[in-house]
């Protein structure tokens, strides 16, 4: 599946939601099947900067694709990274690099994020292409 149709896909469920604390429940409930980081994964160089809250993430190659797996103490962060994660994680480097983020603006997440949590979400968006971009590197 595309980029492009995982975020159409997001939307759709998004919009299915009539307020906001119910759009919170679904984003916690998706951050409940986030791909777990394992354990040893866990350590400072992994926790992405600029996040109120701890987040972990770990990148690791599978064939041709970029393969993330996170974790967080925090709920909403668990479920914002969850997303990320959905939409990026599987897919090629290049894929990754040239994926714009409008679909977050589209399911009115960054105006429904207090100010540190959405600079937090800016952090994971550039980590993850920073990743995309480190293998995209190793495989030109």
């Amino acid at each position: 599946m595309t980029i492009k149709a995982i975020q159409e896909d997001l939307i759709d469920e998004f919009s299915m939601f009539e307020d906001w604390e119910e759009r919170y429940q679904y984003m916690i409930d998706l951050g409940k099947t986030l791909p777990l980081i394992d354990e040893q994964y866990k350590t400072q160089e992994n926790i992405i900067k600029g996040c109120q809250s701890k987040v972990w993430v770990h990148a690791e190659m599978d064939g041709d694709k970029v393969v993330f797996t996170a974790d967080s103490d925090a709920i909403i962060t668990k479920g914002i990274i969850a997303i990320l994660i959905r939409v990026f994680s599987n897919q090629s480097p290049q894929a990754i690099i040239d994926a714009d983020t409008d679909f977050i603006d589209a399911i009115g997440l960054k105006e429904h994020l207090s100010p540190t949590r959405a600079n937090g979400l800016v952090s994971m968006i550039k980590q993850l292409k920073m990743y995309a971009i480190a293998y995209q590197t190793q495989l030109n």
